[in-house]
C-alpha cells in the first residue's frame, strides 16, 4: 500500500471537520422582519354618505336619474338601479341583482363602484340581457361600505 501524503491527509480532515460543522450549524429561521413598504390606501367609508332612494327603471335621463321608476320589466329591457345619495366622503357602493328560483335567491351579477360625493349626487348600476330574461321575481340589494342600505324588488313578464 502507498502511504498518503501529509498534506492531503491535513487536506482531507480539514475538508471533512468542515463538512461535518456545515451539516450540524444547519441555516436557522430568521424572525419575519417588520415590512417597511407602505400598505396600499385602501377607500375607506365616511359616514357622511348615506343612500336616500333607490329607483329601477328601463332608462336614464343626463343625470344617470331612471327616466320613469318601474317595477315591472319586459324580457329584452336593460334595468336600471338609480341610487341617489346625501352627504359627502368616500364610500364603495355596491348592486347586487338576484333571481327567485325554485325558492332560492340566484346572484345575476354584482357590481361595485367608489363614490366620492360632495353632496346630494347619483350613481347608476344596470343589467340586461340580449337574449331575455327569465319571467319571475328580481331584486336588487345596494350596500354602502359593506352594509345594507335598501333593496327595490321588481318582476319580469
Amino acid at each position: 500500500m502507498k502511504a498518503i501524503p501529509m498534506t492531503k491527509l491535513k487536506l482531507a480532515g480539514v475538508l471533512a471537520a468542515s463538512l461535518l460543522a456545515l451539516a450540524a450549524c444547519g441555516k436557522k429561521d430568521e424572525p419575519p422582519k417588520p415590512k417597511t413598504e407602505l400598505s396600499p390606501i385602501t377607500v375607506t367609508p365616511t359616514q357622511g354618505v348615506q343612500v336616500a332612494t333607490i329607483s329601477l327603471g328601463d332608462s336614464l335621463g343626463p343625470q344617470k336619474r331612471v327616466t320613469q321608476p318601474a317595477d315591472s320589466f319586459r324580457k329584452k329591457d336593460t334595468i336600471y338601479a338609480s341610487v341617489d345619495t346625501t352627504g359627502s366622503g368616500t364610500a364603495e357602493l355596491k348592486a347586487k341583482w338576484t333571481y327567485r328560483a325554485d325558492g332560492n335567491e340566484v346572484l345575476v351579477r354584482e357590481d361595485s363602484q367608489t363614490v366620492s360625493p360632495t353632496g346630494p349626487a347619483t350613481s347608476e348600476f344596470h343589467v340586461s340581457k340580449p337574449d331575455g330574461w327569465p319571467t319571475g321575481e328580481y331584486r336588487v340589494y345596494i350596500s354602502l361600505a359593506g352594509n345594507p342600505a335598501g333593496s327595490k324588488s321588481f318582476t319580469v313578464k
